[in-house]
């Protein structure tokens, strides 16, 4: 894995989906609770789970960002998928899948 700024031990959780360990603010707790949400299944999301980022602090703009950088993902990962693409970091093993091994 590649680290682009931050602490290897947060991207280490985000990469186990152990975010719960963090220490991060409440504030971006809500922002990585959202961003599961959206990954897992954008059509759940509800105008209830927009409000609690505003009331976490989160501005318009910054949600929409958030949203946009998360569905470019999304996206990006299904190309890479789609045409079989692996991440060398992996080795011939590929990505950890849940559920799987």
């Amino acid at each position: 894995m590649q680290l682009q700024g931050g602490k290897k031990e947060a991207a280490g959780a985000l990469v186990n989906a152990s975010v719960d360990s963090l220490a991060i603010d409440s504030k971006e707790r809500e922002l990585l609770a959202f961003a599961k949400l959206v990954t897992e299944g954008a059509y759940r999301t509800t105008e209830a789970d927009v409000q609690k980022l505003r009331d976490a602090g989160w501005g318009e703009a910054q949600i929409a960002e958030a949203v946009y950088v998360i569905a470019m993902f999304a996206f990006f990962n299904r190309v890479a998928d789609a045409f079989g693409l692996q991440d060398p970091a992996y080795g011939d093993e590929g990505p950890p899948r849940e559920g799987v091994g």
